[in-house]
């Protein structure tokens, strides 16, 4: 029931660059090819499952869609609609069909769900459920629409299923990591009950991950809102007369957020730990923290150029990557979380969990799994802690005007006392005490205050001070 393949091409090169996961927006596709085509339903609607192999730059990147053809297509799905414009595409009998993004139809995507709990095998799609997993197969979909790389579907209040839209080789981190923690019986981590995967085809290659099914913590709230609820509170404080402001603690506030950071601390360490059991520590030499150094440093001086604006903090930021090169004793490291910050958390019932073990979007895989000293994911969440600081003061009209004046004097104070708190739990919990280890925190936190600031000057230049405002308190 497929269109024939060309029109289906055509109609395909088109949607694709709308699509929010669609990671090549800045250049045009060279070439778009179908390499696997997977049957999952026949009939009316019927599911396909395909792999693109979109060229472009020189270089093919691989996405994955669930296809759903039907011959008549509901108003509820008509905005996933594939070359709609065309009014429906032709299929091998003659008569046209309508094709569209299936994600968003629950009625083909509890076919995964059947997939994974028999075990199947179809084609080249491999489904697995976790050891002792038993997974419902009744249950409707409905997909999140605010992520942007990836999609995931809720099946009711029990699953969550993430579907790696932009496919990488071998085995997603995400699931690697997931998977051992839940073997490991972090409590700290949704529980991965099932995972579908594409046989390469290749003797001793590895499959690549397509989708992830684990636990949907349904009482969640994530640490990125319950931070900036905390900050609008501090903020609409009311100021006393004279100069006592300056001298304001942010916990007189209501919303005080510091016992949340200092619990999401002790969260942290404990799967920190949970990591080095499941996949060790090791130790790499002075010559290679010496290297790390000289990239941290390479990288200031290219964002330097690219924006005048960090200048006046390169010569601190370099002290700091001279400090860390100067160490002289080997540094234990092992997997990390990578890509850690306040929207990466989510605040249940029984306490934090930890999300998207994937790495920073913008990284290689090779330099997304490369070991790393578990300092870095804390220096990540302080970065956050700034953000979430400032973030209220880039949005015009979301801050009491009267604070105004006072707003960059607030924003540091609710900074520091929340970082505070995280690294008091992080150390109360056996991790190591950020206090103890200046020179790696320094080299760590601005190691990722020049990604920020490279990141907001390309994406988000109205962001750019956010960054920057921190800096200047923390190269003070």
């Amino acid at each position: 029931m497929l269109p024939p393949r060309a029109e289906l091409i055509r109609d395909l090169a088109e949607w694709l660059p709308r699509q929010r996961w669609f990671g090549g927006k800045d250049g045009p596709i060279d070439e778009l090819t179908i390499g696997t085509a997977t049957e999952l339903r026949t009939g009316d609607p019927a599911l396909h499952h395909l792999v693109l192999d979109v060229r472009q730059n020189g270089t093919t990147d691989h996405y994955q869609l669930l296809l759903g053809v039907r011959r008549d297509l509901p108003d509820r799905l008509r905005h996933v609609e594939i070359g709609r414009d065309a009014g429906g595409t032709s299929s091998t009998g003659g008569k046209r069909v309508r094709v569209y993004d299936a994600a968003h139809d629950p009625d083909l995507t509890r076919t995964l769900l059947a997939a994974l709990a028999d075990g199947a095998s179809i084609g080249p799609l491999r489904f697995h459920h976790a050891g002792g997993a038993r997974i419902r197969t009744d249950l409707a979909s409905l997909p999140i629409t605010a992520e942007q790389s990836n999609t995931s579907l809720l099946f009711g209040d029990a699953y969550i299923c993430k579907l790696f839209r932009r496919l990488s080789q071998g085995v997603n981190l995400d699931l690697e990591v997931n998977l051992a923690l839940t073997r490991q019986g972090c409590a700290h981590v949704p529980a991965v009950h099932g995972w579908i995967e594409l046989d390469p085809g290749e003797p001793g290659a590895e499959p690549v991950t397509l989708a992830l099914l684990s636990d949907y913590l349904h009482t969640g709230a994530d640490g990125w809102s319950l931070a900036i609820a905390s900050v609008r509170d501090w903020f609409a404080y009311p100021l006393p007369a004279g100069d006592e402001w300056a001298e304001l603690d942010a916990a007189v506030a209501g919303g005080d957020f510091a016992a949340e950071a200092e619990r999401l601390g002790a969260a942290t360490a404990q799967v920190h730990r949970a990591l080095a059991d499941a996949f060790g520590v090791t130790t790499v030499p002075a010559a290679e923290v010496r290297a790390l150094a000289a990239r941290m440093n390479a990288e200031l001086t290219a964002t330097c150029r690219a924006v005048p604006g960090l200048a006046p903090h390169a010569k601190a930021l370099t002290g700091a990557f001279l400090d860390l090169a100067a160490r002289t004793a080997p540094l234990a490291v092992q997997r990390v979380h990578g890509d850690y910050h306040l929207g990466q958390v989510l605040r249940t019932e029984s306490g934090w969990a930890l999300l998207d073990f994937e790495g920073e979007p913008a990284r290689t895989q090779s330099e997304r799994r490369a070991l790393a000293h578990p300092l870095r994911d804390v220096a990540g969440m302080l970065r956050s802690f700034e953000y979430a600081a400032r973030f209220l003061i880039t949005k015009a009209g979301t801050v009491p005007t009267e604070s105004g004046p006072h707003l960059e004097t607030r924003a540091h104070a609710w900074a520091a006392r929340n970082r505070a708190a995280f690294c008091r739990g992080y150390a109360a919990a056996g991790g190591a005490d950020p206090a103890a280890h200046a020179v790696l925190m320094h080299a760590f936190e601005f190691e990722k205050a020049v990604y920020e600031v490279r990141y907001e000057a390309r994406n988000r230049p109205a962001w750019l001070p956010v960054p920057l405002t921190s800096l200047a308190h923390l190269t003070a």
